[in-house]
Order: structure tokens, then C-alpha cells, then sequence
């Protein structure tokens, strides 16, 4: 019993050791950009690339990057996708030249896609019994809600006293340890096990669609909608995959998406309720930090500082968020939490402006926006991943990871765009008021990501199936009252 229990802590500490390294990075590149760009020599068009050529090779490979989970077995695929990442980051750090530096992110975006969707599975497989997962689940968020907070204060310390190079070495010590350690510690495939077949077919549609979709959204803040270079790229990604789900449904043997999964109710509502929140939820970070210092003139360091007591309650969020789902079902903690969220990101709209304090604009509402959204996401996961055969574990894993980093990526360059347009148009009508013009663009993202994770709550209501989660006693069987259970209103 010791045995099981450290080889299940080494699991759930390699799972978060890999959440973490993947979050941090999304907010500890962004607070180095103005020293990368006097250095490497980017330009005001080719900085963004540094986020974005990440970003792209991210979303756009996290399916194939959870189905190949499945194919060639969670120790291997843990170790090549911590390991690309870990060399990766080395190699950014030690770049001299922007091509150089850009071709390392995106192979480190390679390397992040492959790794996200194991972590995941690798709890939801060692960690049967459900309320056990809750727990566990709960962990995980909290570990990456720690790895988001941080990174902005983290990236800016580094920046400021070590140099911008140091944003990518920090986690190359972690790389390096968990590579070891789970190939030491997680067990091999076994050897008589069926391996499915990949499908590669799907796998380069898929992975083309999303990467056109999320090219198209990322270039409209730079681009108006109606060019060619906007328009194009998300036309063939949306016929692109369209042809991805035609080939699945009609002429893939094995196909990497089987569309059935989506007939089973926690998939699908899951999915959709984690869409909308990542849409509401992700660009908020970055939304708040860059309000503060267009706004209120903080610098980056302080609005990374600004930003810790959001940080504190997400973690507060993620921690409780197991025991939550636990007492109330998953459905139940879902809803609540995504409307407690909404309700924080409402009072922060309502409240920005040029003369409001940090008190009561962002820090009181972002203590209730922090610990609502995150405490979501673990009975979303919960829901999204519950009923999946085991042999697709990677695959629902994968699925719910595509959905939230690229509604994330959706969210940010629509929001960014909504409050730009906003900021215009009150400055038209209010010219030589630019600080009012700028607060009044991101009211207008603070609202729309209000109402994205409001529609996430009611939708977590109305649609999740109301499954209850209790522990299993010891010797109980499969099947008893200690599994997942439909509540008696949704049977």
C-alpha cells in the first residue's frame, strides 16, 4: 500500500510538474517582450510572433498530441513532450537572432501540445476512484493556477535583475528532473496491449484548420476583417475542418476524433461549457495587467504585483474546487462557479475607469472573478472526462485541452480587437480624452468576457448531467454507489 501511494504522489507530481512549466509560460514570455525586442533586434510586427508562433504549433497539435497518448503509451509520450519543451526553452534562451529564437517557440509549442493532454490522463487513469480524482484535479488546477499567477511577477524579476534569457532557463532544471523520474518511475506499455492506429490523415487536417482559425483571430488585432490576409486563412481553416469531420465520420478505420464520443452528454456539454469560460476567462490576466498600466501607469513588475491577490484566490479556487465537486456534484459546482466568476468580471467592468482605485476595481471583484473561474474548471474536467473508455482517455484529455488553450488564443486576439474598437470609437466622439478612452475599451472586454462566462454557467446548469461524486470504500466493485452517478433528476 506505501508502494501504491508514493508511486501514485510521483504520478500526480509529474502531472503537475508539466501543467505547470506549460501555464507559466503563457505569462512569463509576455512580461520579457520589450527586452527581447532590443536585443534580437524584432520588430513592432514580429515580436508578437514570439507568443504566437508558440501558440499556433500549441492549439494546433494538442489533439494529435492526446491521441498519440493513447497510441504509444503515457511514459513515452511524457518524456518526448517534457523533453522537446525542456530543450526548446534551453535553446530559446541561448538564442542569438529572432529567426532562432522564433523557431525554438515553436518547437517548444510542439513539445507543450504533447505533453498538456498526458498530464491530464495520467490522473484521470491512476486515479480511479472519483473523489480521489476530484482531489487530485483540484491539485493539478491549482499547481497551473499558481504557474499563471506567478509568471508575470516571476518573468518580470528575472527580467529586471537577471536578463530576459533567464524567463526560459528557470524551468529547465524541472525539464530535466521530471524526464528522469518518469522514465524511471511510470510504467511502460505493456506489451501485449492493442495499439490503435493514428490517424495521420486527420491529424494534418485538423491540425491545419485550427492553425489557419487561430492565425485568422491573432492577425485581426493587427488586420481589419475584410482583408484578404484575415479572411482567407479562417475560410480555409473552417473548410478545412469541415473535411476533417466529414473524413472522420465516413472514411477514417480508426478515426483520431470518433465523433460518437460527442454522443455521450458530459463530453459534449463539457466541451462547450469550457469553450465559453476559456473565451471569458484566459485574456483576463493579460486584459487586467495592460489596464493598469495604460490606465493607471503601473509598470510591468507592478501590474505583475497587482495581479498576486487574483493569483492567491485562483489558487484558493483550485483547492477547494475538488471538495466542491465532491459536496455539490459536478454539475452544481460548475454553474455556481462559473456565475460567481461572472459576477466579479461584471463588477470589474462596472467599476474601471481613470479615477478608480486599485482597491475596488480590479483587486476586490478580481478576488471573486480569481476563485470562481478557477474552481470551474475542475468539475468541467471532471464531466468532460467522465464515461470515456480507457483507451481513449488520451484522446478526451487531448479534446478538452484543444477546446480550452484555443478558445484562450480566440478570446484573447477578439477581446484585444473588441477593446481597441471601443477605445476608437469613444475617442472619436471624445477627442484629446485618450485615458478615458482607453478604460472605456476595456470595459467593453471586461463585459463581453462577463457574459461568456455567465452563458458557460447556465449552459453547466441546464446541460451537464447532474452527476454526484462520493468515495469508494474499500472492496467496493465497480458500479456501486462510489462511482460517478446520475443524479435521480437527469436518469
Amino acid at each position: 500500500m506505501d508502494a501504491q501511494r508514493k508511486s501514485a504522489a510521483v504520478v500526480l507530481a509529474l502531472a503537475c510538474a508539466g501543467a505547470f512549466v506549460v501555464i507559466l509560460d503563457a505569462t512569463i514570455v509576455s512580461v520579457a517582450l520589450p527586452a527581447i525586442r532590443a536585443e534580437l533586434g524584432f520588430t513592432d510586427a514580429t515580436l508578437p510572433w514570439v507568443v504566437n508562433a508558440y501558440t499556433l504549433a500549441f492549439a494546433g497539435l494538442l489533439l494529435l498530441g492526446g491521441r498519440l497518448s493513447d497510441v504509444i503509451g503515457q511514459r513515452r509520450m511524457f518524456v518526448l513532450g517534457m523533453g522537446l519543451f525542456t530543450l526548446a526553452r534551453a535553446a530559446g534562451g541561448l538564442a542569438v537572432s529572432a529567426e532562432l529564437l522564433l523557431a525554438a517557440r515553436a518547437v517548444q509549442g510542439v513539445g507543450g501540445a504533447l505533453l498538456m493532454p498526458v498530464t491530464l490522463s495520467l490522473l484521470t487513469t491512476t486515479f480511479t476512484d472519483p473523489a480521489k480524482r476530484a482531489r487530485m484535479l483540484g491539485a493539478w488546477s491549482a499547481v497551473g493556477a499558481a504557474g499563471a499567477a506567478s509568471g508575470p511577477v516571476l518573468g518580470g524579476l528575472l527580467t529586471q535583475w537577471a536578463g530576459w534569457r533567464w524567463v526560459f532557463f528557470v524551468t529547465v532544471p524541472i525539464g530535466v528532473l521530471a524526464v528522469v523520474v518518469a522514465w524511471a518511475v511510470l510504467p511502460s506499455r505493456p506489451g501485449g496491449a492493442e495499439r490503435p492506429r493514428l490517424d495521420v490523415l486527420g491529424a494534418v487536417l485538423v491540425t491545419a484548420g485550427l492553425v489557419g482559425i487561430v492565425y485568422a483571430v491573432m492577425h485581426s488585432s493587427e488586420a481589419a476583417w475584410a482583408e484578404v490576409s484575415v479572411w482567407s486563412p479562417l475560410l480555409a481553416g473552417l473548410v478545412v475542418l469541415g473535411v476533417f469531420l466529414v473524413h472522420q465520420s465516413r472514411w477514417s478505420r480508426e478515426p483520431l476524433v470518433p465523433l460518437g464520443l460527442f454522443r455521450q452528454r458530459s463530453v459534449s456539454s463539457g466541451n462547450v461549457v469550457m469553450l465559453l469560460l476559456g473565451l471569458g476567462f484566459f485574456a483576463s490576466p493579460i486584459l487586467l495587467s495592460l489596464y493598469l498600466q495604460d490606465v493607471h501607469g503601473y509598470s510591468p513588475l507592478g501590474a505583475g504585483l497587482g495581479y498576486l491577490p487574483i493569483g492567491a484566490a485562483q489558487f484558493a479556487g483550485a483547492q477547494v474546487a475538488g471538495s466542491l465537486s465532491v459536496r455539490l456534484g459536478v454539475r452544481r459546482a460548475a454553474a455556481l462557479s462559473c456565475l460567481l466568476g461572472a459576477a466579479g468580471l461584471a463588477c470589474i467592468a462596472l467599476l474601471t475607469g481613470v479615477h478608480a482605485s486599485y482597491a475596488t476595481s480590479v483587486m476586490l471583484p478580481g478576488l471573486v472573478f480569481g476563485f470562481g473561474t478557477t474552481a470551474a474548471f475542475t468539475p468541467i474536467t471532471m464531466g468532460a472526462t467522465s464515461g470515456v473508455p480507457a483507451h481513449q482517455n488520451g484522446l478526451a484529455a487531448g479534446l478538452l485541452n484543444t477546446v480550452r488553450q484555443t478558445s484562450g488564443a480566440i478570446g484573447l486576439a477578439a477581446l484585444s480587437v473588441l477593446s481597441a474598437a471601443a477605445a476608437a470609437s469613444w475617442r472619436s466622439a471624445h477627442p484629446g480624452d485618450e485615458l478615458d478612452a482607453l478604460a472605456h475599451g476595456y470595459t467593453a472586454a471586461f463585459s463581453a468576457s462577463a457574459v461568456c462566462v455567465a452563458v458557460a454557467g447556465i449552459i453547466a446548469a441546464a446541460a451537464m448531467p447532474g452527476m454526484s461524486v462520493s468515495a469508494r470504500k474499500p472492496g467496493q466493485r465497480s458500479g456501486s454507489s462510489g462511482e460517478w452517478q446520475p443524479s435521480s433528476r437527469s436518469r
